[in-house]
């Protein structure tokens, strides 16, 4: 006879339980956890971008405006990639091409170097999806009974797991 699980215990959700170890289905929990909320972010930023009138841009195209328009400062390619920290300078490049067709960055070329800035109309873009964003959203974070704390932990986290999955990458790359 198998013994029943305790009604008040959780069952974790994974995604794939075929991954989960007996001692590590918190890692799958979490991992879980952010490939939802990673979907419900792209989600996000795309529809906060297309009620700012700009439809057809992906999730990478929107962090690439936004990263180029981060404190009015020129960036190149490679200081994109890095804080954004995109491996596949391609899909960063591709991007910024979007933007510019678009309008939204501008590009100037210094000798060898490449440098990307927010145009006017970039910046007004991004203006009008903060105050989207503060409509839609920060005010209902505002509302949530959450310590800011707690807030910064789980973002410490994320950024100690990053870190974690890169060494595995690295592990995995050499096999």
């Amino acid at each position: 006879m198998t013994e029943s699980k305790d009604q008040d215990e959780p069952t974790p959700i994974v995604s794939s339980e075929h991954l989960a170890s007996p001692d590590s289905w918190q890692l799958s929990e979490f991992e879980y956890g952010m490939i939802i909320s990673y979907n419900a972010f792209a989600r996000w930023m795309m529809r906060c971008m297309s009620a700012t009138g700009y439809v057809d841009f992906s999730p990478l195209d929107i962090l690439v405006l936004h990263n180029v328009n981060h404190r009015k400062r020129e960036k190149r390619l490679i200081d994109i990639c890095f804080v954004l920290h995109v491996e596949d300078h391609h899909t960063v490049n591709y991007s910024l091409k979007k933007l510019v067709k678009a309008g939204l960055v501008g590009r100037e070329k210094r000798g060898k170097e490449i440098f990307y800035f927010a145009t006017e109309e970039g910046d007004a873009a991004c203006a009008q999806y903060r105050k989207i964003r503060e409509k839609c959203l920060t005010s209902t974070y505002r509302a949530m009974d959450q310590e800011n704390d707690e807030m910064s932990q789980a973002a410490a986290l994320l950024r100690l797991m990053s870190g974690i999955y890169d060494q595995a990458s690295r592990a995995a790359s050499s096999l």
